[in-house]
């Protein structure tokens, strides 16, 4: 099955000269979105990861299936503000401004292996802060994956060197 068929894409979304990767169509596909499941799995099912950090909110859709068929935990990065325990939060730049995220301070064991896993990889700001995020608390990203890649944003230099990044999907 071509995946990238499954992906609407509207032009001028959330604004003028944005093309939206709309993956709706596809998670409303029950074989695609199983597909893409399973694809992320067979990548990964010999890494012996030990959490699945699927960052908010698109990266959920992922991770916990994806978590649940690699048989480890799941952990959640989330937006400011959302996690009722002790955070560990990060700031990082986007391409206009400043953003945050946080997780649970002990939510990864030390030295525990992570794949960190959302919906899209663009300028690799937020993924690249959730990798950092890892290393605060004690876990050891060993890849980070996404369904689409937008090749053009040169995402991938914003990782370190040791960290896989794997994309199903390069537009």
């Amino acid at each position: 099955m071509d995946l990238a068929k499954k992906i609407r894409v509207v032009a001028d979304f959330p604004k003028k000269g944005i093309m939206y990767q709309d993956i709706t169509t596809l998670l409303k596909d029950g074989e695609a979105f199983r597909q893409v499941v399973d694809l992320f799995y067979e990548k990964f099912k010999d890494y012996g990861i030990d959490y699945v950090v699927a960052i908010e909110s698109r990266g959920y859709l992922f991770g916990a299936p994806l978590a649940y068929k690699l048989g480890c935990g799941l952990v959640i990065v989330r937006k400011p503000g959302k996690l009722p325990a002790a955070v560990e939060r990060i700031e990082y730049d986007l391409e206009y401004g400043k953003d945050v995220l946080e997780v649970h301070k002990d939510a990864v064991e030390p030295g525990k292996k992570v794949l960190v896993i959302d919906d899209l990889l663009a300028t690799g700001g937020t993924a690249a802060a959730a990798c950092d995020l890892m290393l605060r608390i004690g876990g050891k990203t060993i890849a980070a994956a996404f369904l689409i890649e937008l090749s053009e944003l040169n995402g991938r230099p914003k990782f370190n060197p040791d960290i896989e990044v794997f994309s199903l999907l390069k537009i």
